[in-house]
């Protein structure tokens, strides 16, 4: 029987592409879905943005870019890197890719060796554990609880380490739950880091800018952490340029040679046109993602204020990034009549199966964060879909019944 390679047979698929794909089937059926499944930005790309692609298109921007990026996108990062996070950086030291999950998957492979542990707060973006497993790593997954808002402390981190250890992976604003770790949490986790030879933390960024608390910290500031750190950041989410497909890693030199070497053999350099997009949106006005910030913090107030409307929802209130995590679990062992065949809610996949064919509202369930005690909502969407899919919410659970 013909089979794939031990490799692929080790993953799992994406949760989130998987619901967000059934949500469209039923689309297509004619049936009226909300999506709050899917983690990007509902605003169309900044005009002046699209603009500089299209003066990039005339300007015969058609042909292969450099493997790590375009020298002129490169320093427009480096720029970026000083004066909004204080961080010193040279050209040498980023490396462009296809987008930012290219780059974690990038920084996974070109550190961890098979055997050794990568420690991943839960809970975590579904494909962390899936990249170091791709790498022959171990994923190793310290429980951060709703109850200490969904953050590894320095202790938890200390406890989790072993001689095996290569890599911690942290992720801040937060997917899925869009918790924002403070300067003088970082501060702990770097003092943790720091005893440990060869331990590295990959700090994935990419919500930098949907902040609701005030200045983005990096672990990177701290003294000793630079050469540590890995930051991961792009243009995806702060500038509604997901499809783009732009995303960096800034690190120490002898980590972006290693993984400009992986992309050199695998994908070479990102899109042409995009690159000359994100400089250009790097480099002009940042106004459009203030705007962007200020609608999805609008838009959070909103979410949190009905969600806690809703018996038996848990919610804590996230400082960043554009979704929702709450706590669920009170539903578990419920059971829905309303259909033929009367459904038992075992776990959070099960609740998210159960809000998508009986409110129409597609969502993620928590076990695939990581979390079975919650499932995720993204809040990229309008005001009126949030208020008519946290109605359709509360219409739905209220049936639920032990």
């Amino acid at each position: 029987m013909p089979q794939l390679s031990n490799r692929l047979q080790r993953l799992a698929p994406s949760a989130t592409l998987a619901m967000s794909q059934k949500s469209a089937e039923m689309k297509a059926q004619g049936i009226d879905v909300i999506n709050m499944s899917v983690g990007e930005p509902d605003f169309n790309t900044p005009d002046h943005i699209k603009e500089a692609a299209k003066q990039a298109v005339d300007q015969n921007y058609s042909r292969y870019s450099p493997v790590p990026g375009y020298p002129e996108l490169r320093r427009a990062i480096v720029d970026k890197l000083k004066k909004e996070n204080s961080l010193d950086y040279t050209v040498n030291e980023v490396l462009v890719s296809n987008g930012a999950k290219q780059s974690v998957c990038n920084t996974v492979m070109a550190l961890v060796n098979p055997g050794e542990e990568v420690i991943i707060p839960a809970p975590y973006w579904v494909s962390y554990p899936q990249m170091v497993l791709l790498a022959g790593g171990t994923p190793v997954v310290v429980e951060a609880t709703f109850e200490q808002n969904f953050k590894m402390t320095a202790e938890q981190l200390e406890a989790a380490i072993t001689p095996k250890t290569r890599m911690v992976i942290l992720c801040s604003p937060s997917n899925p739950t869009g918790s924002v770790y403070n300067k003088e949490e970082l501060r702990a986790l770097a003092e943790v880091i720091l005893k440990h030879d060869d331990l590295y933390v990959l700090a994935d960024e990419i919500y930098e800018h949907i902040n609701y608390v005030g200045r983005h910290e990096s672990i990177a500031q701290f003294p000793g952490m630079k050469e540590r750190t890995i930051l991961v950041n792009g243009v995806s989410k702060a500038y509604a340029m997901t499809g783009w497909r732009i995303g960096y890693i800034a690190a120490p030199e002898w980590i972006v040679k290693g993984c400009n070497k992986l992309q050199g053999q695998y994908t070479s350099g990102p899109c042409s046109v995009s690159q000359k997009a994100a400089e250009f949106a790097y480099t002009q006005s940042q106004e459009c993602v203030e705007q962007m910030r200020q609608a999805f913090e609008r838009r959070r107030n909103l979410i949190v204020d009905l969600a806690k409307d809703i018996p038996g929802l848990e919610v804590n209130v996230p400082e960043g990034a554009f979704y929702l995590f709450p706590k669920c679990s009170s539903f578990y062992g419920s059971v829905c009549s309303s259909g033929a065949t009367p459904k038992t809610i075992a776990n959070s996949t099960d609740l998210a199966l159960y809000l998508l064919e009986e409110a129409h509202v597609a969502t993620v369930g928590g076990d695939a964060f990581g979390d079975p005690d919650c499932f995720r909502m993204s809040y990229a969407t309008s005001d009126d879909n949030i208020r008519e899919a946290m109605r359709r919410i509360k219409v739905a659970l209220a049936k639920l019944k032990k």
